[in-house]
């Protein structure tokens, strides 16, 4: 809303005011907003939560092997992270940016979603909280708003093959570009000249191949979704595990996004230019500086829990500024920690159903999801499914939280660092 302000001063020639037309500035002050909000409201939060004994069921000192209590923290968290985004992005960003509307839509309505589960969970005293079901209809229905208004908006629009050339007076102009598109293209990692059309699965459909893609477009923006909000969930189960991973994928599609919205850049390395999309790395920046914020008291050990209204907001942010910005195909490598906790939740799931239909009592993990693994002994184990055989019994040496989160961060801070680079490397 101040760029409204700003914008009536620079007509008025007031002196300082066009800097804050720069995304520079504005992405600077963002953070900075989005930290203090986090911060600030964070501790107002945890005092309001502790007064009204909000916290859901947590481990025992007794079950956990390094002795560590986290019975009576308040959980609900995510309150801090959704209020420290939206704050600074209101008064930053540009309503009138139809990707700032989208983020800030997806960034409410999973927040709703979430704060319905953790209040079953919390207030209605069901461990199980919002039914399966309504999760998925929510995430489903947020990919299907996503994908449609990208497909129905004329503001959304891409321009590819943006080359730059220099004048005789060295000055930098653009000497040749596609025509600004919609289009149902997307990046491809790696590939130099090589973005995928989702359009050319419909080339039997003749001239109405490109509604097919659309379609295509929105059932991949609706699986992409689906399946980061859900990966984000299950790796919310330690101290600063989501948001440190979550922070550090902001900060890469930040950057992805600021390069695909400067027409120079784009050019450089070859990529679609996408008018509009430096609004997201307003939006990133608020996300990121909204989790570090919130580190502060989530980090080892936690004073609060984000719960599902953090867990679910985060994955689902993180999926839909991968769409819009058009590097789904990426969220694999990106979101690399999410599909591991996933993946070893599917294969402990399969493990152990397929052994007992066999009548075998067996599980491939000591728990998942995979985090769990590493500090889980067989004797817990043991104690709390007798009987049950382990395939995969490494490490013997247990980890404590704390050193398994900060790996955890490595390895995203290492997969980010991918990302980043397939730009260069295609």
């Amino acid at each position: 809303m101040l760029n409204y302000l700003f914008d009536y001063l620079v007509s008025l020639n007031f002196p300082g005011a066009r800097v804050f037309g720069y995304i520079s500035v504005r992405a600077v002050f963002t953070v900075i907003l989005s930290l203090l909000v986090s911060a600030l409201f964070g501790k107002f939060f945890i005092q309001l939560l502790k007064r009204k004994n909000v916290s859901e069921t947590q481990r025992d000192a007794k079950l956990d092997p390094f002795g560590v209590n986290k019975v009576g923290v308040p959980t609900m968290g995510g309150v801090i992270i959704i209020v420290a985004i939206l704050v600074p992005c209101l008064l930053l960003g540009r309503l009138d940016n139809v990707y700032m509307v989208l983020m800030l839509l997806a960034t409410v309505w999973l927040g709703i979603l979430g704060f319905a589960d953790d209040y079953i969970k919390v207030f209605k005293h069901d461990k199980e909280g919002l039914h399966g079901k309504f999760k998925i209809i929510g995430q489903v229905g947020l990919g299907l708003i996503v994908g449609l208004t990208l497909f129905l908006s004329d503001d959304v629009m891409i321009r590819e093959n943006v080359e730059m050339g220099h004048t005789v007076d060295n000055t930098t102009i653009v000497v040749h570009k596609s025509k600004p598109s919609k289009s149902t293209k997307t990046t491809i990692p790696f590939l130099k000249n090589n973005n995928l059309d989702y359009a050319d699965a419909f080339s039997w459909l003749g001239k109405y191949k490109q509604y097919g893609g659309w379609v295509l477009f929105v059932l991949m923006t609706i699986f992409v979704v689906t399946a980061v909000s859900n990966g984000a969930n299950l790796n919310d189960g330690m101290d600063g595990m989501a948001a440190g991973n979550s922070a550090i994928i902001g900060v890469a599609i930040g950057i992805l996004a600021y390069v695909s919205s400067h027409v120079s850049l784009a050019g450089y390395l070859n990529i679609m230019f996408i008018p509009g999309s430096e609004e997201m790395v307003i939006y990133m920046c608020a996300f990121v500086g909204a989790l570090i914020g919130f580190l502060w008291y989530n980090s080892f050990p936690a004073q609060i829990f984000m719960g599902d209204t953090g867990s679910l907001t985060i994955g689902g942010i993180i999926a839909v500024s991968a769409i819009i910005i058009r590097k789904e195909l990426l969220v694999p490598i990106l979101c690399g920690v999410f599909l591991m906790e996933s993946v070893s939740v599917i294969i402990q799931r399969y493990y152990y159903k397929s052994g007992k239909r066999k009548g075998v009592h067996r599980r491939y993990y000591k728990r998942a999801p995979l985090h769990d693994h590493y500090r889980t002994s067989l004797a817990q184990v043991e104690s709390i499914d007798p009987g049950c055989t382990v395939l995969h019994k490494k490490p013997e040496q247990l980890q404590h939280e704390a050193k398994i989160t900060v790996r955890f961060w490595i390895v995203s801070i290492v997969l980010a660092a991918i990302a980043i680079l397939t730009l260069k490397i295609r």
